[in-house]
């Protein structure tokens, strides 16, 4: 079994190229390190004898593309993770929306879709759910499948009730879903204004215009240049007087964009001048 990080760099760069070409995925710009440990992990995980099988593989194996993407793309999420940044939409930022006759709110790379489905439990709260559209949008197809499935592991319904109430929340969040053995069905209805689609920030356009995108905890694997390009996106995404949101290691700050934006308290908010 090949051990971790012995991947070369120029390995890497064959690898990037090949994929790149075949399927219009492009990792170039994506933290080398990050990137580098994923592959190993991969190689580790399914048992491929060298890099040069790893490679045959994906090139000639185009359904085991989809695996490599679900491991190369990090999917860790949680609802209403680090609830005092939805303490912040729930109070500050998502009243301020509701002044629009229809407010629209980008949930870009959304794993499994736990924060859209938050968002959409704060919008019904507020009483400003039938006025909104949430687009939730993530590189890889197969967490876009659980998303829209709306089915949750019921051990994740203790940590995420206590999320919500942190969060401001006061009812009871087990209103929102149904048990059934293992799992938690989240409400239908939480579904009826969020389109859930594939979108590679690396290299897809913008499609619409927002009041809010929220980007949490993505930007953290893409490298400099490559944060630059998604925050141009952003921007040309982003209404004016609209709010970008950021997870807790990402900033603005240092960007050619930054004047344009100021911060919004303590959470990693800017609201576009």
């Amino acid at each position: 079994m090949l051990e971790p990080n012995i991947i070369k760099e120029e390995e890497l760069d064959f690898l990037v190229k090949d994929i790149f070409e075949l399927y219009g995925y492009d990792f170039s710009m994506y933290s080398r390190a990050s990137f580098k440990r994923r592959i190993n992990r991969i190689c580790v995980i399914d048992k491929f004898a060298s890099f040069a099988e790893l490679r045959y593989t994906i090139i000639n194996d185009p359904e085991y593309l989809k695996r490599f993407i679900e491991e190369v793309t990090v999917n860790v999420t949680e609802m209403f993770r680090d609830p005092e940044f939805f303490r912040e939409l729930r109070e500050n930022i998502l009243p301020q929306l509701g002044t629009y006759p229809l407010i629209r709110i980008w949930v870009a790379g959304c794993s499994t879709g736990e924060e859209a489905y938050s968002i959409a439990i704060l919008l019904k709260e507020l009483g400003l759910y039938e006025k909104s559209l949430i687009y939730a949008t993530d590189i890889n197809p197969s967490v876009l499948e659980t998303a829209r499935a709306g089915v949750f592991p019921l051990h994740q319904m203790k940590l995420y009730s206590e999320n919500y109430h942190a969060s401001g929340g006061k009812e009871d969040f087990s209103m929102y879903y149904t048990a059934n053995y293992e799992a938690a069905r989240f409400e239908q209805s939480l579904k009826k204004k969020m389109i859930i689609s594939t979108h590679n920030l690396v290299s897809d356009s913008s499609f619409n215009s927002f009041q809010l995108i929220v980007c949490r905890n993505v930007l953290i694997y893409f490298d400099r240049a490559l944060q630059e390009r998604v925050f141009r996106l952003f921007d040309s995404s982003l209404e004016n007087l609209g709010f970008l949101a950021l997870g807790s290691k990402e900033t603005l700050r240092f960007s050619d964009l930054e004047k344009k934006y100021y911060r919004m308290g303590e959470q990693r908010i800017w609201k576009k001048n």
